[in-house]
């Protein structure tokens, strides 16, 4: 299949709630995760993908995020005279890692209003949505798999994270059937967190997806659904049930996840991802191990 480069779109307009008080200043995107702001993973996710055009969605009080990416000359310069060439590159990566862009959500209507706003940007490229609560290792591949099997269907792509059926109500549920690759299913139907008994599977639509421009045109006929919001779920639901389209295809993810859109979740994450650190996880470990018998 023939098209335009791929182009990233990372919605982060949430207002950050669960992470009150710190998220009344500082968006939840940037909290660190061991030394580096949670966004600046999803960011780099999609560059190791080959994607080097990121858009970034932010509502308002998010400033931070661009600034962020922004180079910082007087700094730079400081830790060049010191001759802190380590601490310099850190500093540099963040804004040498693609071309990042940003555009205001306006009024937070739902992940699929935060999608539709990247229209103007995206044009007639297809791209890929990465949100910012779910952290994919990068020893794990995933994007790179989805962009490969938009490639080969032309279709949606989703990823989807078997989990247990009593956590089914917090995500959306994908209904789906076998295909002839491992690891890649047909998704026929989707439900926005429905109710344990009404789960079509246990197959959960997690942070990633990959999709065509013709999904603008969807949403912008998609009324609010669930919790008064337009959802992507939504409309990934109306290109499944067209017999005459790609349909949408899911890339079942086995790897390892960190989590940081919840509390206790995000602690994990940052004390799985430090332990596994060269730098950091030989004094860690051990002291784990203590820490945790002794509990």
């Amino acid at each position: 299949m023939t098209h335009k480069p791929f182009k990233a779109v990372i919605p982060a307009a949430g207002l950050g709630t669960r992470f009150l008080p710190a998220t009344k200043a500082m968006p939840k995107e940037m909290l660190p995760v061991v030394d580096k702001p949670a966004i600046q993973y999803v960011v780099e996710e999609a560059t190791q993908a080959g994607i080097d055009d990121v858009l970034i969605i932010i509502g308002r009080n998010k400033n931070n995020l661009s600034n962020h990416f922004d180079s910082v000359p007087e700094l730079e310069s400081n830790l060049a005279k010191k001759g802190d060439q380590e601490k310099l590159e850190k500093v540099q990566r963040s804004s040498d890692l693609a071309d990042i862009h940003f555009v205001r959500q306006g009024e937070p209507r739902g992940l699929g209003h935060a999608v539709l706003r990247a229209k103007a940007h995206v044009g007639d490229h297809p791209f890929a949505v990465l949100l910012g609560d779910d952290l994919i290792d990068e020893r794990d591949p995933l994007l790179t798999t989805m962009l490969e099997q938009y490639e080969r269907t032309g279709a949606a792509i989703v990823a989807l994270l078997e989990v247990p059926e009593d956590s089914i109500h917090l995500y959306g549920a994908a209904a789906v059937e076998t295909t002839e690759i491992d690891g890649v299913v047909k998704v026929t139907g989707l439900v926005e967190k429905p109710a344990k008994e009404d789960a079509p599977s246990n197959y959960a639509v997690i942070g990633r997806y990959v999709l065509s421009p013709d999904v603008f045109g969807i949403l912008e006929r998609t009324e609010p659904g669930k919790g008064g919001e337009i959802q992507l779920t939504d409309a990934l639901q109306e290109l499944a049930a067209n017999p005459d389209g790609p349909g949408v295809y899911g890339v079942v993810f086995r790897g390892r996840r960190y989590d940081t859109g919840d509390r206790v979740d995000y602690i994990k994450a940052i004390v799985q991802l430090a332990a596994d650190r060269e730098d950091l996880g030989p004094a860690l470990r051990p002291w784990f191990k203590d820490f945790a018998a002794n509990l």
